[in-house]
């Protein structure tokens, strides 16, 4: 479907001279997607052959970015629901329409194409409205995760030199705690009922203060609310900027566990890249219904990138229905979601999927509706993906990957009958070696530090051309730090770790 992201125009000197990209060379020598030599001898070629999947991906003209794919869903989709939250949802058209309000509101503040802005919010329908908001005004999206401590706020609101802020109340007051706060001059304060209708909106805010106390007393001088930036400028005034696959959309931070936490710079290229990668492998299994009503359940936070690309990005580009889940604390909340909408999709890591099917109504669902199970993240442990298959009648379908490629690398494919135990084989266009410490690639059956060549692969760290430049082999390879061995069908399974991912971590905090 690359004939339908394209540009229809192919003028792009409008380009504007504002844009905060790095002109390091370390950079500008990975600002356009690599799309790899594989061998022909690469042991997974027969794997795409077996499972009918695409060997590679026909990426789209250099001169066109998100925003071409994300006006192409608009125009596909339309009435379709696009997410839906807590009884409450938005259609692909209302998604256009209000992220164009968003991008008028960031225009008109004096905001320019390449600036940061941040995003600390949960899985609420904001998100999806803020976030397409601020890669179609041009800018940088910046994710924040909402867990994070005073300091730990500052260490990235530093680095990433953002100059907004959209964060939900919950956690204002992190923020007004954070010594430095960057170069932040604009805060935009969201409530969790802001999306869900006027009486809804309002009893949920009430219960939320005063019920459950779920909001720290805040101060944040000249704050403005989401409504009045949702609302301060029409969506006629939004000007559409000129792009192209080489700028920065994302800023992704890795989870700081082998030391500062460090922004991914994911451009426009390896975001629809990894897009049509993850597509590839859902339309090797499934057909492409234009007038499907698929849901996918969202209990993984977007601000999350294996989140952000599965159940936000693909989600929409398939068409599905993205069900947001606030709280995936909640399991009891959670599983009553899924009795209502009957997801087709769950994408999860193992503490979730060990959580559910722990509780004893899970077993009780109707899921004569779900095609996939995808886990993500942590490996899933093999007692945990027996009693999911078992309740579900379907294997979780394992895949892999980490912030700084965007993050798919690695899946399973979505048509196995038994649960694997390994990430799986290298996505279409990608090419993945295994090394030793000469970056010598090991023999079939060694064991080796996983390296990955594709056009998902990030630009590199922000502000970091030492580190970025450490990242990657002599060759191009970037280094995962993950040790993995292959097998004779290009299916790798991980056994050791060199470091540790931020998949994990947000679980770990999730259950403190």
């Amino acid at each position: 479907m690359t004939d339908n992201i394209n540009k229809k125009t192919t003028d792009n000197s409008a380009a504007t001279d504002d844009k905060a990209n790095t002109t390091n060379d370390v950079y500008q020598s990975n600002a356009f997607p690599t799309m790899p030599t594989i061998d022909s001898d690469s042991p997974w070629l027969s794997a795409y052959e077996r499972y009918s999947i695409d060997a590679t991906i026909e990426m789209p003209e250099d001169n066109t970015s998100l925003l071409d794919v994300f006006e192409r869903n608009f125009s596909r989709y339309g009435q379709k629901p696009a997410y839906i939250c807590m009884g409450s949802s938005i259609t692909f058209k209302q998604l256009d329409l209000y992220s164009r309000q968003i991008a008028s509101y960031l225009q008109s503040i004096g905001l320019v194409a390449g600036d940061k802005v941040g995003v600390m919010m949960p899985n609420v329908l904001q998100y999806p409205v803020v976030a397409l908001g601020i890669i179609r005004a041009g800018m940088v999206l910046v994710n924040v995760n909402p867990l994070y401590t005073s300091r730990e706020l500052s260490h990235q609101l530093h680095d990433s030199g953002a100059k907004a802020l959209f964060i939900v109340e919950n956690f204002a007051k992190t923020y007004q705690e954070a010594e430095d706060k960057g170069q932040v001059e604009h805060v935009v304060v969201c409530t969790i009922g802001d999306m869900l209708g006027t009486i809804k909106g309002a009893v949920v805010n009430l219960v939320a203060r005063h019920v459950k106390k779920m909001i720290p007393a805040y101060s944040i001088p000249n704050s403005v609310s989401f409504k009045h930036a949702l609302n301060a400028e029409s969506a006629s005034k939004y000007q559409r900027p000129e792009l192209n696959l080489s700028d920065v959309a994302l800023l992704q931070y890795t989870g700081g566990t082998t030391g500062v936490a460090k922004g991914a710079m994911l451009s426009h290229g390896n975001l629809v890249a990894n897009m049509l990668q993850v597509s590839a492998l859902m339309n090797s299994a499934f057909d492409d219904d234009i007038d499907g009503r698929d849901v996918i359940l969202t209990a993984l936070p977007l601000y999350h990138v294996f989140s952000f690309m599965v159940c936000g990005m693909c989600s929409m580009y398939q068409g599905y229905a993205s069900l947001l889940i606030p709280n995936p604390r909640d399991l009891d909340g959670l599983i009553k979601e899924m009795a209502k909408y009957k997801p087709a999709f769950i994408p999860a890591v193992n503490t979730l999927f060990n959580g559910l099917v722990h509780k004893d109504n899970f077993a009780d669902l109707d899921f004569s509706n779900l095609k996939a199970s995808i886990g993500g993240g942590m490996s899933v442990l093999p007692s945990v993906a027996k009693e999911w298959h078992k309740i579900t009648g379907l294997p979780i379908v394992e895949g892999y990957g980490l912030s700084e490629t965007s993050p798919v690398v690695a899946f399973n494919p979505m048509t196995i009958a038994e649960f694997t135990g390994k990430i799986g084989i290298p996505a279409p266009s990608t090419d993945i070696v295994l090394i030793d410490d000469d970056e010598n690639i090991v023999a079939m059956g060694d064991r080796g530090e996983i390296c990955v060549k594709g056009p998902q692969v990030m630009i590199g760290y922000q502000n970091r051309p030492k580190e970025t430049a450490e990242s990657f082999t002599a060759s191009g390879y970037l280094k995962t730090g993950d040790i993995g061995i292959m097998d004779e069908k290009g299916f790798i399974k991980i056994v050791d770790r060199k470091k540790r991912h931020d998949f994990g971590v947000w679980f770990q905090r999730l259950s403190k």
